[in-house]
């Protein structure tokens, strides 16, 4: 036995020197839309190109799901690319038949590298099972064939692990330097690995380099009040008024979501987007109502660009348009296409998305509070990444004459203090008990409580603004129906404010 595992290794190890290295990416942003900024982006891209990972969502595979957990089937698949294990015959386990990891978690039973989960009948391979960083220890020493622990002990929290002498060899290889920085002394044996920390430990295993491909246009800059975490800020001192008026006892609504209403209509559940690139010609917009306050074009707005409400639609009627190449955002109100390409609009509002400049004190936009669309939908890709980074867009029945920072405009005659101003940001609070909701509710209201809502238009209370998609489960969005105003808080951001025309905040 002993010889064999020497053999195993050795073969291993000269397969993982095959593995073939991809050019570069040169696309900003690189493969995967929802990996941007992570520290470890660098390495899922180094894995992306040496062929081991090809993505979250197939067939498009334009996502990575970077905090989502890594599964045991998906483990035996990373590791069946990296090291070029060919197919077997023998089927070795009773809980994988006809799952997509199949061939790879006999591949990888086939190699020794695996043994099962239900020790020692070894029977069963727990598909979906997350994987811990203790286990992961295992599945890498075993696939490269770490020997050396180093003679230490370098971590305080292992020593009841079953796997403390794989986590030793792990970390002696240099694969895992522990889970607390800088100190380092803990390794969190027990911790689920989350598939961007996979792409680490995997790209320091295979011996690939890192590559850090160019950035993306970001929505908006990361220290913009849209993009900043509200969960440490106190409470405002109208909160409690704020919240009866908007209603304490009504609920939360999505205000998207996939098909159409009313049912055999042409309008998308949401708030629809765009993407062009440079190529988009540029048309004329025409100002039927606020021109004084608005942006002048041309705008490179589709003729066929979606419409909120659908082509038929008497409501908003919102278009929006990102430049992900310019760093660009064009947004309109009550916006009609004309025959020769042109657009006529109430109003509307171009974003440089790199910039935190604010629009001039007392404009609107294509927005009641003088604010961009787009930073605070919801859109089904977030979700499926497994996080949401910025505020949320929702609607109050009734305003007051007045907005707050980064707000720029008021639409309302009501001048009583217990009415919210445009702008007012809302959390829900850090006690409120999500568990019981489906884990894509879940990555909502987890946002909801660090980066919270800003009030953004009149309309329904506790309406939450999104863009329409085909992937969403209406059934399963309206799982918060039951989630009452009064689990919301209103919160003080006046402190983060640097300059009262600029969406920066300050540390």
């Amino acid at each position: 036995m002993r010889s064999r595992f020497v053999l195993l290794t050795i073969s291993l190890i000269l397969t993982v020197t095959s593995v073939p290295l991809l050019a570069a990416p040169t696309e900003p942003g690189g493969s995967f839309r929802d990996d941007d900024g992570n520290v470890h982006e660098g390495s899922i891209e180094a894995i992306a190109a040496a062929g081991i990972t090809r993505g979250c969502n197939p067939p498009i595979n334009d996502r990575f799901c970077p905090a989502a957990t890594v599964t045991r089937g998906q483990m035996a698949a990373f590791l069946v690319r990296a090291l070029g294990l060919g197919p077997v015959a023998e089927d070795y386990f009773d809980d994988d038949a006809g799952l997509i990891f199949e061939d790879d978690i006999n591949r990888l039973a086939a190699s020794g590298i695996t043994r099962g989960c239900n020790p020692p009948e070894n029977d069963r391979f727990c598909p979906d099972r997350p994987v811990t960083r203790e286990q992961m220890a295992a599945f890498l020493v075993r696939a490269y064939g770490y020997t050396d622990d180093g003679s230490a002990d370098r971590f305080e929290d292992d020593d009841d692990s079953i796997f403390e002498a794989d986590i030793e060899r792990l970390a002696t290889a240099g694969v895992t330097l522990g889970c607390n920085p800088p100190q380092n002394t803990r390794f969190c044996p027990t911790q689920p690995v989350r598939r961007d920390q996979m792409a680490s430990f995997l790209t320091r295993a295979a011996g690939l380099t890192p590559i850090v491909p160019p950035a993306r246009c970001p929505i908006l800059p990361a220290d913009n009040i849209w993009n900043r975490r509200v969960d440490d800020m106190p409470v405002a001192a109208s909160s409690a008024a704020f919240i009866n008026t908007i209603g304490a006892t009504r609920t939360l609504h999505a205000d998207f979501g996939s098909g159409v209403w009313p049912p055999g209509s042409n309008s998308p559940i949401g708030i629809p987007f765009v993407e062009v690139d440079a190529d988009q010609p540029l048309v004329a917009i025409n100002y039927t109502a606020y021109g004084n306050e608005s942006d002048p074009g041309p705008w490179p707005v589709p003729a066929d660009a979606p419409i909120e409400g659908g082509p038929d639609g008497a409501g908003d009627r919102h278009v929006l348009v990102l430049d992900r190449e310019g760093c660009m955002l064009y947004e309109l109100f009550n916006a009609f296409p004309q025959g020769d390409g042109s657009w006529n609009a109430s109003s509307g509002a171009e974003y440089d998305l790199r910039s935190n400049a604010l629009r001039p004190d007392g404009w609107t936009s294509a927005d009641a509070a003088g604010l961009p669309i787009l930073p605070g939908l919801v859109t089904y890709d977030e979700v499926a990444s497994g996080e949401i980074t910025h505020a949320i867009r929702f609607t109050a029945p009734q305003t007051r004459k007045d907005h707050v920072w980064p707000a720029r405009h008021n639409a309302s005659s009501l001048t009583g203090s217990q009415y919210p101003p445009m702008g007012q940001r809302f959390r829900l609070k850090a006690d409120f008990d999500i568990s019981g909701y489906s884990p894509e509710i879940q990555v909502i209201l987890t946002a909801m409580k660090r980066y919270g809502l800003i009030l953004a238009d009149n309309g329904s209370a506790w309406f939450i603004s999104g863009a329409p998609d085909e992937r969403w489960d209406n059934d399963m969005l309206h799982e918060w129906d039951d989630i009452p105003g009064s689990a919301f808080e209103a919160v003080d951001v006046s402190s983060l404010m640097v300059d009262p025309d600029s969406g920066q905040v300050g540390s």
